[in-house]
Formats: C-alpha cells, structure tokens, sequence
C-alpha cells in the first residue's frame, strides 16, 4: 500500500496505534525536540512486527510512537514528529511487507533476468511499460498550492521551526567564526530540498538542514560532497543564484527517497516513484523554475546567492556531537505555499536510536544488492547502532583466497558514500553481523593487530570532529576472517567450537524431558 500524501500515512498510522496526539501546547524551542528524543527511545508501539530479520532484537524494541502536537507555541500549524522512527512505521511508509522484499524489487530492477525467448520478450514489455511509468509527470495544479504567499507576506518564523539543541544556532559556541548575522537556533530538519543542474538540467532532492536567520533569510548546510553542493559550485561559476525549493511533505516514499545514497545519475523522483508504483506528480513552482510534489504539505520557494554567505550553527548532529558553525551559502525566499491545513513535518537527530536510525536500517537493507553488484564478495552488512551510520561498518563475505578481506575493504572504500566509513571489519560468512557480541568475538579470538589491519587515509565525513583535518584523515580496514596460507605468518588455525547437529536435534526432541 502506497500513501498519497503525508496526512493519509498519519491517518492510518493513527488506525494502527503507530500514532499519538499530543493536545498541551508545547514549546518549538527545545521542547518538541526532548519529548521527541525520550519517546524515540522507548519501547516500540503495541502492534510492532515488522522487524528486519536477522536483527539485534533490543534495536528492535525501540521507537515509541510517531507523534502530532496539535497545539504548537507561536504557530498555527500542528506539527509531526519520529512518524519514521520505527521498523514498523517505516515498512508501512514504503509499502512492503518487509525491507527484504523490497531489497528484492531493487534487485530485480538493478539486474534483471534476460528473457531468452520470444514469448518470455513478449512477457517482459509489460514489465518495461511500467518502469516507464516511475519517472515524474509534471501538472498545471496542486494541493501545495493552495494557500500562496509570495514577497513580504511568505515568512518563515510563522512556521513551527524547531530548536533541537541547547547550543543550535550560537554562533559562539565552541569559538566564533568572524563576525556575521547572527541566526535563530531553529531548523528546517525533515524536507527535501530540490535543486538542478544548470548544464544538464537533471533535479536532484537531497535532504539537507536549513537555518532560519529572519522572515525570509536563512543558510544552506552541505556537505562538498553531495549533489545539492555541487549543483550550487556550477551556479556560482557562472555567477547566477541557484532557485532551490524546500518541500516537506508529499508521498512518504519521497522523504526516505531524499536520504538515500543513490548513485549520481539516478533520480531520487524517479526512484520514489518506484518505490509508490507510479510516477511523482509535480507542478512548476509560483516565484522560481523548478517543479515541486503536488502532494507536498509546505513549499518553500527562494534562491541562493552565489556570493552571499552566513555563519550557520552548530548544530546537534547525528553523531551525538555538536557540528560547529561555518559559513554556508545565504538563501532568500520569495514564496511559500501550502496546502488547506497542513502537518509540518520534522525531526530531531542525536545520539541512536532516533528517527533517522530506522531510515538508515531500511537503506541498509535495501541497497544490499546493489553493494553486492559492485562487490559480489559480501553475503551481508551491517551498520551497526553506535557507529552512528559512518564510524563501522560489520560485513561478511564467503572467503575463498588469501587477502580477500583487504579486497572487500577497499572496494567498500571505493563504493559511493560508503568511502566514509571509518572502521570496516570482515567476518567469514557463519558470523552473524547483526549481532555484535558475535563480530567482536571473531575480532578478539582472529586478529593479530599488526598482520590483520590495514589503515588508509582519505575522504572523511565532515561531521567527524576527530579528523585532523576538515573533510580527510584515517580509517581503519580489520580482517577478522579465518587466516590461510598467503596471508603472513599464519600458525595452525584451529576449530571454532559447535555441537554436532545429531545431539543438537536430539537435546531440541528431548527438553521436555529435563524438566528445565
């Protein structure tokens, strides 16, 4: 089941016990943000099942409810919050059954079965009619559009825009960067920001912050390396502004859609409307010339300026830690839309488990066959909880000739936005890399530190505040896979203990027996 809009996914959550709704008012200033954070880390919802086997089953018994404070200080528009923030929720939010059968449809999209007959050809041309059909379909209207409010009357402080942290937006904090307009701790923290390329036209939605500085200022976070940064480096050689359009709302599938670490030339429109069965409708925007979501709750619309810049943060990260203010790009709008009585959407990131950790696990599971197509070596991954997405990354692969582990770790290095991650550890294919006790186990009984490691220096996450240098330092590659000749001084490896499979089954027909 695939929603239409933002509002209907809220309306069934409700249905499911997924959802609750908060009617005292509450504070946007830290307040919304600390509710959110204690209930992220709750038990799960009653009616939780979707979990994504094999898992760590604590994992899985987090994520409270998804949240609706109808009544929000200083605005007139309710706001929703950790509606992501569970396996559960975010099964439903792309409309399967399990992320594994997703990760099947991905599979089958990425490398499909060659047809070798007439008939089986003649089967197929459905199938290639649909996935033409994933592409976005541009509209003269929509509901985004309901409400308009352009120039003066478009004010951004008449949204609910929520302070996170204690020290967002105190440009002092940690050292102040010289001098600049100093901006509210509030942030745009869940939209899709829409952009395109001034050579090859082709859009790009990224999810990236956005910092509030008055009605119609504020300053665009990314990072060098994502698309939006790139887009806006063509504009400003060229010295023309950048129209960039902010969308929070539409199809669910749009917002998990935006975080994806999609490969350049894949659309992220295209990609949701392959995940919604059916291509994205879009209508032009009122002030600037992009197209944005029909379905979309806010828009809003404005340009960045090639020149300009502003002191942006900092800002409490994902990674449990403040990232600290730097300049980033000025943005000025000139419109926002909305439809009838819109739900602004938001998020809050932190220490795990947050919302964005059950976005993170679905991309985990879903792009295993793609990580398998550039590197057929791994039989499974895992980014586990307190690496905080970029700090570790556990695989298991089949092992079949000596360094085969140091091959895996650089082609992983060499592998999109997986090149950030700063410690990779290679178990054999019997270690279950969900579990950690099971990975380090084989860390601490298979490795010998100076033989079994390797470290590289190279591109780093940004937010790594351990780097010696912005954006670059050291990462860590560890075999922990059983050791064979031509792998250095290799002594007799001997047995890892099991139970033999007769007096298993035997011990498993008897139990009751043992009154135990």
């Amino acid at each position: 089941m695939s929603y239409p809009d933002l509002q209907s996914f809220l309306t069934d959550l409700e249905a499911r016990g997924q959802l609750k709704r908060v009617r005292a008012e509450v504070d946007p200033v830290l307040e919304i943000s600390a509710i959110a954070d204690r209930v992220s880390k709750s038990p799960a919802a009653g009616g939780e099942t979707a979990l994504p086997p094999p898992t760590d089953p604590v994992q899985g018994r987090c994520g409270g409810h998804g949240l609706l404070f109808e009544r929000v200080k200083g605005s007139c528009f309710p706001v929703a919050i950790n509606v992501f923030g569970s396996y559960e929720r975010m099964r439903l939010a792309l409309g399967v059954s399990s992320f594994e059968t997703l990760a099947d449809r991905v599979q089958k999209l990425v490398k499909p079965e060659m047809p070798t007959t007439l008939i089986e050809k003649m089967k197929k041309l459905p199938e290639l009619a649909k996935m033409a059909g994933f592409g976005p379909k541009v509209v003269k209207r929509g509901i985004c559009q309901q409400i308009v409010k352009e120039g003066d009357a478009a004010n951004l402080l008449d949204l609910p825009l929520i302070q996170c942290w204690p020290h967002d937006g105190r440009a002092g904090y940690g050292g102040k960067p010289e001098s600049a307009t100093e901006g509210t701790g509030r942030y745009i923290t869940f939209a899709g920001i829409y952009t395109r390329d001034p050579e090859s036209g082709e859009r790009n939605v990224g999810m990236y912050r956005v910092q509030a500085f008055a009605a119609r200022l504020a300053a665009m976070h990314w990072h060098l390396h994502h698309d939006g940064a790139r887009h806006f480096r063509k504009y400003r050689k060229r010295g023309e502004r950048m129209p960039l359009a902010i969308v929070l709302g539409g199809e669910p599938v749009l917002t998990y859609a935006a975080t994806c670490p999609l490969p350049p030339d894949v659309s992220e429109l295209l990609f949701a409307g392959f995940l919604n069965d059916g291509g994205i409708e879009l209508v032009p925007c009122r002030t600037i010339p992009l197209e944005v979501p029909v379905n979309a709750e806010f828009v809003i619309e404005g340009w960045v300026d090639p020149v300009q810049t502003l002191i942006e943060g900092p800002f409490g990260d994902h990674t449990g830690f403040y990232s600290l203010a730097d300049r980033y790009p000025a943005f000025h709008v000139t419109a926002i839309t909305h439809r009838e009585n819109p739900v602004y959407l938001t998020t809050i990131v932190g220490k795990p488990p947050m919302e964005d950790y059950y976005l993170g696990k679905a991309t985990e599971r879903v792009f295993l066959p793609l990580l398998r197509i550039l590197i057929p070596d791994i039989v499974d991954y895992d980014l586990p909880m307190f690496g905080a997405f970029h700090n570790c990354v556990f695989v298991s692969i089949r092992k079949e000739y000596p360094m085969q582990a140091r091959k895996v770790i650089h082609s992983i290095w060499g592998a999109g936005q997986m090149m950030f991650s700063k410690m990779i550890v290679v178990v054999d294919e019997h270690v279950n890399v969900h579990d950690p006790n099971d990975v380090l186990f084989h860390v601490g009984a298979n490795v010998d530190w100076r033989r079994d490691t390797v470290i590289a220096d190279g591109p780093c996450d940004v937010l790594d505040h351990a780097t010696p240098y912005y954006g670059t330092g050291a990462k860590i590659g560890i075999d922990a896979t059983r050791k064979i000749a031509g792998e250095g001084v290799v002594r007799e490896w001997p047995e890892e203990l099991t139970m033999s499979a007769d007096i298993e089954a035997l011990v498993a027909r008897r139990w009751g027996e043992y009154g135990l």
